[in-house]
């Protein structure tokens, strides 16, 4: 067996049970071995990140530029290895997961910035002589739980406010995906990061997960994941009075009117759709189409369906890769079933395809004449499954869009200043995009939704700071 890659607890590397990482595009090709931390080694990785504590959050901010500027380094010169294999283990193209990749390094870089520009308000109190100063504040242990779609983007766009902003970290990687957040971790180690700031424990959420969730020493839980796991974290954070941040997913609509330019609709709706294999929370799976361009849209759409190129992700010419295992394999047929069973028609895909390398290779799927109330409109498929919903107008459109429990993004092609205003107003998502991809957003600006997609504050950019620290109002009588 290769080198086994281990959990990262108190400034040492630790043992433990080994777990190959399977390549989704070629199952005969592991990724490399990775350790599953235990429940004591969770344990012992909060314990190590209390005590680093006190050190880090009043460490100097030119030491914290200092390590994440290094860490943006080396992950930017490094993109082609490191994308490569992000790519081999989650089973994006590679052109996505150098693309990935970079974000990573972009976010490093933004929040090594951000650790220079820490700032207060010095303010006048009523009482006359009185100074009044409001700062930001380290909230303590931050627990960070990342998923596997993007696994090292999401990764650093919590890691590195979490250490700018002066908090220590226990880092659980989805059990999908280790080796990009191994690689992450590493890299921050030797960039000189203090023993116990930041702790990787590898392994199964219900057990290292559920140590985070059960600890009063978790001051703060960042989680992408499900609907179902965000609950629990919600419920468990509650119970020991613990800031707490959940991204879930999302049903997101793209709107296309009769005004919409065909060509700039279909290549969003692809693009949004199809890419990444739909394994994108901000995917728009549904498609709103009002009726006078529908049955041109979907015909447009249906051709540009069939040039999309489904094989091995490291292969040249591929557009698709693979779903990113089995069971999410299975889901999405399970979902293509429930949508052909309640009267969606299956315009184009949805097949198993076989490729030169064993993988869980998917076609594309279309669905139209679908209804608002099907589950394939209700329910997050998480993979390539788009389907259309014909309506009248934009009234229609507007009010389809937002009869979701979810409110992540939303998109609306037209050419028409007065709806692309309208529909920006008032859709009830976190993120709205015009004549472009619900899927895509750029690092130093805010993420997140409404409803059951997101709770808390919002993440990347700036925003980040209100999760990741806690405001002190201090009073002083010269």
């Amino acid at each position: 067996m290769e080198e086994l890659h281990r959990n990262y607890i108190a400034g040492e590397w630790t043992e433990g049970e080994a777990i190959p990482n399977v390549n989704p595009s070629n199952t005969d090709d592991v990724v490399g071995h990775f350790a599953r931390a235990t429940k004591a080694d969770a344990e012992r990785a909060i314990a190590a990140a209390k005590a680093a504590f006190h050190g880090w959050s009043r460490s100097g901010i030119q030491q914290r530029h200092d390590i994440l500027k290094a860490a943006s380094d080396e992950i930017m010169a490094r993109r082609q290895e490191i994308g490569r294999q992000l790519a081999r283990e989650e089973g994006k193209t590679l052109a996505d997961g150098i693309a990935e990749t970079m974000r990573a390094a972009q976010i490093f870089d933004f929040f090594a910035g951000e650790a220079l520009r820490l700032s207060g308000e010095i303010l006048p109190s009523t009482r006359p002589g009185i100074e009044v100063n409001i700062t930001r504040e380290a909230v303590g242990v931050v627990g960070i739980i990342t998923p596997w779609n993007f696994p090292i983007a999401i990764p650093a766009w919590k890691i590195a406010p979490a250490l700018c902003y002066g908090n220590t970290v226990v880092f659980k990687p989805a059990d999908l995906v280790p080796a990009s957040s191994w690689t992450i971790v590493d890299i921050l180690v030797r960039a000189g990061l203090p023993k116990g700031v930041l702790n990787l424990v590898m392994g199964k959420g219900s057990v290292v997960g559920q140590v985070l969730l059960d600890s009063p020493d978790i001051r703060a839980l960042t989680f992408t994941g499900s609907v179902g796991t965000g609950g629990k974290v919600a419920e468990a954070s509650v119970k020991v009075m613990r800031k707490f941040q959940l991204e879930m997913g999302g049903k997101n609509p793209l709107v296309v009117l009769d005004d919409a330019d065909l060509k700039t609709a279909v290549e969003v709706a692809a693009n949004g759709g199809y890419f990444q294999t739909g394994q994108r929370c901000t995917a728009s799976s549904r498609v709103i189409v009002t009726a006078g361009i529908h049955d041109k849209f979907v015909a447009a759409l249906t051709e540009r369906i069939k040039g999309i190129v489904v094989d091995d992700a490291l292969k040249e010419g591929t557009h698709v890769g693979p779903v990113v295992d089995q069971s999410q394999l299975d889901q999405d047929e399970k979902y293509i079933k429930i949508a052909r069973e309640e009267g969606g028609k299956l315009a184009f895909g949805g097949e198993r395809v076989k490729r030169g390398t064993p993988g869980f290779y998917l076609q594309p799927a279309l669905f139209t004449e679908t209804t608002p109330d099907m589950r394939i409109n209700r329910e997050e498929v998480f993979g390539p499954v788009v389907s259309t919903i014909r309506v009248k107008d934009y009234d229609e459109a507007l009010a389809v869009a937002n009869d979701t429990p979810f409110g992540l993004s939303a998109g609306i092609c037209t050419t028409s200043l007065k709806y692309a205003t309208d529909f920006k107003r008032n859709s009830e998502a976190g993120m709205v995009m015009v004549n472009l991809p619900t899927a895509g957003v750029d690092y130093h600006v805010p993420f997140g939704g409404r409803k059951g997609s997101s709770y808390g504050p919002r993440e990347q950019g700036r925003y980040a700071s209100e999760f990741f620290t806690t405001v002190k109002t201090a009073y002083t009588l010269p």
